[in-house]
């Protein structure tokens, strides 16, 4: 399920919550100068394709392909703050094959081992692009962030967290949300 905030204004600065004044200051705008100045931090690591990320944990395990399936979990955000998915809220990690999510989290989740805790900020190239999602929750341009933990690859016993199997779920937006457009 998509998560707002009931008192968005609470949780987003009052230039993010108040309407664009400026023709010009686009999602696209403001996602790229959010990325250049994210860059820049120390931490953050940027690849070729324009994918961020940084390190919360680091993992001992295997990293998956994109012929896997794996199980995480993650905390969806907008670069004002504001929830729109996280299968952390509803305590059900996420079970998907690694091809049939944003390509923003097929390229972290096979960079990432089992047991990595990633912030990855992902390029609307790498997300939703032009279209944006979700019935219009994810807007067009749109970058996103993702606190993102690999729990396991499914198949590889030794990297199944106890229960897992047990525990993962089909994320309760719509089914078109975390795939590729």
């Amino acid at each position: 399920m998509f998560v707002l905030p009931a008192a968005c204004a609470l949780a987003c600065s009052p230039a993010a919550c108040a309407p664009a004044s400026d023709a010009a200051d686009t999602p696209s705008e403001r996602g790229a100068a959010f990325l250049a100045e994210n860059g820049q931090r120390e931490g953050v690591a940027t690849t070729a394709s324009g994918l961020q990320y940084e390190v919360l944990a680091s993992g001992t395990g295997t990293s998956p392909t994109a012929a896997d399936t794996v199980t995480a979990h993650y905390h969806g955000t907008f670069i004002d703050g504001r929830v729109f998915d996280s299968s952390v809220q509803r305590g059900k990690p996420y079970e998907t094959p690694v091809t049939s999510v944003i390509r923003g989290w097929q390229e972290a989740l096979q960079l990432m081992r089992v047991g990595d805790k990633w912030k990855v900020f992902i390029p609307s190239e790498l997300a939703y692009g032009a279209h944006g999602a979700a019935g219009g929750l994810i807007g067009p341009h749109e970058v996103l962030i993702f606190e993102l933990e690999l729990l396991a690859i499914k198949g590889a016993e030794a990297q199944q967290p106890q229960g897992a199997e047990e525990a993962t779920a089909e994320p309760a937006a719509a089914e078109g949300a975390q795939t590729q457009d």
